[in-house]
């Protein structure tokens, strides 16, 4: 009964995303041109990397936020952390597993948060750390039946919701390898951030901040990419405690939506020396400009609390956005960033993708980096391993053992030499 439900919800999703008009073909893809890296507002050559990070990286840093992802507050909501399990013979003994509870509070109201933290045990001294929102709760990345539910998981699915049956989106998260590979894990359901549902803003971050109302009433407010976002860099706040954890050597990954947040969160906090993006398509790390697969008034009608109420007026006007998405990669200089695609993606439109990656080089090349030197696309499995890293592997939209393959091997090469 259940795999017949969650067959039709695939099959009503598919025709829905079908009923839009979305382009798949390279060859209708429209002649644009890219808004300037490297000039400034008034037309001003950048050639230098003191220009670059006094002038035109914060006004390329206020675009972002004043027409695409909304206004991070500046104001601090008080944190406070419980441990709530402590395993110091996890995963056979190979790891220390942790389970930490966030409580976020205005001194009125609270909003809870779980972190899952698996620490490799083999290694002296400090470790590097990647981290990442899961999608279905901290229970749902491995069969560990001390793994606690997520707090906002009851607002988000029933009790009998196939989401709720441990390990479903264990093959995401390969903890085994990571810590093989000398590297600590710190996971998060993004529900408990802000529920993923603009029913359920009540329920988020959000209202805990001054000036919160259930309606948008700002054009630059920010919505749940930008909660997203604040909520990835207040785990570093909690990894900054961590005795065992390196803060110089933090790497973010996010997936598909995630991946989106992941480079907002890399683009305003520069403590993620790396920063990698999975499959996040639109508002991720694709050209906007391409029209390929899904586009602004796209995504705005099926998500309409992702982005700021500015985003708006660009539905069907991709092209008079005044930012693109190379322009956010390379926000991340001189600090590493890694694009990847999959193949069978269209709808995150894997070409465009790796042509922001591409793009972007030319801001990483005034720090005497090394950028993507070709805007011919790799072949399937040859990954780029330069200071702007991309692959492009078979597959569908998700995270495989091949994707983690590279992003471990893009740590090493930047961490470890």
């Amino acid at each position: 009964m259940k795999a017949a439900i969650l067959l039709i919800i695939s099959l009503f999703t598919t025709v829905v995303y079908a009923q839009q008009n979305v382009n798949y073909d390279e060859s209708k893809v429209p002649v644009y041109t890219l808004p300037k890296l490297l000039e400034g507002s008034k037309g001003e050559k950048i050639s230098t990397t003191e220009q670059w990070e006094k002038q035109r990286r914060p006004e390329l840093l206020e675009l972002f936020t004043s027409q695409v992802y909304g206004r991070t507050p500046t104001g601090k909501i008080d944190v406070t952390y419980e441990t709530m399990v402590e395993n110091p013979n996890a995963m056979g003994g190979k790891a220390t597993g942790k389970q930490v509870k966030f409580t976020f509070s205005n001194g009125k109201k609270k909003i809870e948060a779980l972190l899952l933290i698996y620490i490799p045990n083999n290694i002296t001294g400090k470790v590097p750390v990647f981290i990442g929102y899961n999608f279905k709760g901290n229970h749902s990345t491995t069969s560990d039946i001390t793994v606690l539910y997520s707090p906002t998981l009851q607002l988000i699915k029933g009790p009998d919701h196939h989401d709720r049956e441990r390990g479903t989106q264990k093959s995401r998260w390969n903890y085994d390898k990571i810590i093989d590979r000398g590297y600590a894990v710190a996971t998060m359901c993004y529900h408990d951030i802000f529920p993923d549902s603009p029913e359920l803003k009540e329920y988020s971050i959000l209202s805990l901040f001054p000036g919160y109302g259930p309606e948008v009433t700002v054009p630059d407010e920010w919505q749940a990419i930008g909660a997203w976002a604040w909520g990835s860099s207040r785990i570093v706040d909690f990894l900054e405690t961590e005795e065992k954890i390196d803060g110089d050597k933090i790497a973010i990954m996010g997936h598909s939506r995630q991946g989106k947040a992941a480079l907002w969160a890399g683009a305003q906090d520069e403590r993620f020396k790396i920063v990698i993006s999975n499959n996040s398509g639109c508002g991720g790390a694709a050209l906007f400009r391409r029209k390929f697969g899904e586009t602004i008034a796209v995504i705005n009608k099926n998500f309409p609390h992702w982005f700021c109420n500015n985003f708006l007026q660009y539905n069907d006007r991709d092209e008079e956005l005044p930012t693109d998405q190379h322009q956010l990669i390379a926000l991340m200089a001189p600090r590493k960033v890694y694009v990847a695609s999959a193949e069978n993606d269209l709808w995150a439109d894997p070409r465009g993708e790796f042509l922001s990656a591409y793009h972007a080089g030319k801001v990483y090349q005034l720090y005497g980096l090394k950028a993507i030197d070709s805007d011919e696309m790799p072949k399937i499995h040859q990954p780029i391993m330069e200071d702007i890293g991309y692959h492009i592997r078979a597959g569908e939209h998700d995270v495989m053992d091949y994707d983690w393959e590279c992003y471990l091997n893009f740590a090493d090469k930047h961490f470890r030499n």
